[in-house]
């Protein structure tokens, strides 16, 4: 089972009595359930994700043809990647399939099995951070999100040194530190962005970048548009007596509540 992240949340994600999340996950993150494995979630905050299901001997062959002498082991779970890629794929699928396309939708999911087949599975296992070590992180960012934040500084909130504290927060997260720091920052900065008229150059402050252009570079590499496109979207959605009338014209198969379901089939042929 691959779910993407369509959008920032806070859950827990449990396998059996064992909890392997806990915390807030970014949008854009990917996981990849192994097969034959069973998680709940609970979640804690507003929550979209997209669902697709690959059976295992299709991604096996994915697998043993990208790469001809792997043994094409199962995937092991994949817990919580950053993938970029993949959130483009989902977010392409929500915005621009339809049902009566079967080829378009068929198309993105080969493409995302094809590229979860490839991904790397670490070599060496890293302890994750603990869950309580990572809210103490959460919080100092929370609270220090608007001003220069170091490695040092997260990894002083851990009670961690910088080398260990950077692995463990990246195990836990599939973010580097840095990169979580962004996040962040973009996510305060969207809530500025649809409450008013709040000049650019004074969010990009406020929400700690030291130049509008930065903020503006951050701001589109991680949602895909720029500030000011962003929030001239956000305000028609608002506005639109119809909520996400693309996204009503696919009739998706519900797995978690208000999350969306494919399947992609032995043949290859994704079906929502």
């Amino acid at each position: 089972m691959v779910a993407i992240a369509l959008k920032s949340t806070r859950l827990t994600l449990t396998r059996g009595r064992q909890v392997i999340f806990d915390g807030v996950m970014p949008a854009g993150t990917l996981h990849v359930t192994a097969p034959s494995t069973q998680l709940a979630a609970q979640f804690h905050a507003p929550y979209d994700f997209l669902h697709f299901h690959v059976p295992a001997e299709y991604l096996r062959g994915q697998r043993a043809a990208a790469e001809p002498r792997s043994t094409s082991e199962d995937l092991a779970d994949l817990i919580l990647l950053r993938d970029p890629f993949a959130e483009q794929l989902g977010r392409a699928l929500i915005e621009r399939g339809n049902a009566r396309d079967p080829a378009f939708t068929r198309c993105i999911g080969q493409t995302l099995a094809m590229h979860i087949a490839r991904l790397e599975t670490p070599r060496s296992k890293v302890n994750a951070l603990p869950k309580w070590r990572l809210r103490r992180v959460e919080e100092y960012v929370n609270a220090n999100y608007h001003r220069g934040v170091s490695l040092a500084d997260l990894a002083k909130a851990a009670g961690l040194s910088r080398m260990h504290f950077a692995a463990q927060f990246r195990a836990a997260t599939g973010f580097r530190p840095r990169e979580y720091l962004l996040h962040r920052r973009v996510e305060r900065a969207k809530a500025i962005l649809s409450d008013g008229e709040t000049p650019l150059a004074e969010v990009a402050l406020a929400v700690g970048f030291c130049t509008q252009a930065h903020f503006s570079t951050v701001f589109k590499r991680i949602t895909g548009e720029t500030p000011a496109r962003w929030r001239t979207a956000s305000r028609g959605a608002s506005a639109s007596p119809v909520d996400q009338s693309v996204r009503a014209k696919i009739p998706f198969r519900v797995r978690w509540p208000g999350a969306r379901h494919a399947d992609l089939a032995a043949n290859g042929h994704a079906s929502l």
